[in-house]
């Protein structure tokens, strides 16, 4: 499989800016995908999927394996000098079609309910241009293979997104876009090896990261609300939520942490700096 190279993303989101005519919610379009349709589950082959954080915990989770398991099996990791911060691919079977690993030949999608963003909005796509006066817009992706604009099922762009139920998904790409397009970048900065692997682990391998916060002494040095780590024990969106915090804070040097004051007198005495 052929992993896609910056250059061809930016082509791409070049053209959508200039060439793709731009829908709002209220905007109509006729599509419908089925067992019935010829070309079903044929948009599941040869395509370049990433994945977000959030993408991978629901699937993980349906899967009911671990995040390393999941990298592991499902994943690859494309690398580009040009890159700021890692990124996940969903790995293509090793087939002649290059088959999505989780699409079943007659019955579809087998993990549908947490199947990811690219896939839940298709044929719909969002576009966030970079200048903050200017607001997100949408458009329609007509694929050569896709028979599902023959379909007479009428849509709204809204009613797409609130049947395909994507507002979770797109909550967390709200936050996910706070650390991808931070000013940081967006300056010039860049991550060091150390903290490119602190970025994949807390976004991308939450398992681990668990343990990173509750295997060491990081609750010892941090001030984290009682209820809030309770929160964080028992479900991993509260955790994730952590994590983007703490790659603020960790990374770009946002007060959204605040270390406990005995950590800051231990530091002072290893160190031997004077105390305030």
């Amino acid at each position: 499989m052929n992993t896609p190279d910056p250059a061809s993303f930016d082509r791409l989101k070049e053209a959508i800016f200039q060439e793709y005519d731009r829908l709002k919610e209220e905007d109509t379009f006729r599509f419908g995908c089925h067992p019935g349709v010829p070309c079903f589950n044929l948009c599941c082959t040869d395509v370049n999927i990433f994945l977000s954080p959030y993408d991978i915990l629901r699937m993980k989770n349906r899967l009911g394996i671990t995040s390393q398991e999941f990298l592991d099996r499902y994943t690859l990791m494309p690398m580009d000098a040009k890159q700021h911060y890692p990124v996940v691919l969903l790995k293509m079977l090793d087939d002649e079609a290059l088959s999505c690993p989780f699409v079943e030949k007659d019955a579809g999608c087998t993990i549908y309910e947490d199947r990811p963003w690219p896939c839940r909005m298709f044929p719909v796509g969002k576009a966030s241009p970079k200048m903050e006066e200017a607001k997100p817009f949408y458009f329609l992706m007509h694929e050569e293979v896709c028979k599902g604009w023959d379909e007479p099922t009428e849509w709204t762009v809204r009613g797409w997104i609130e049947d395909q139920q994507v507002q979770p998904f797109d909550e967390w790409g709200e936050r996910w876009k706070e650390l991808t397009l931070h000013d940081f970048f967006g300056e010039g900065g860049k991550l060091t090896p150390p903290q490119m692997e602190m970025f994949h682990m807390v976004c991308y391998n939450l398992d681990k990261f668990r343990a990173f916060v509750f295997e060491s002494s990081f609750l010892d040095r941090f001030e984290v609300e009682p209820d809030r780590v309770e929160r964080m024990r028992a479900g991993d969106e509260a955790l994730l939520e952590f994590g983007f915090e703490w790659l603020r804070f960790a990374l770009f040097r946002e007060p959204v942490i605040k270390v406990r004051e005995e950590a800051i007198e231990e530091v002072k005495k290893r160190t031997g700096a004077p105390p305030k």
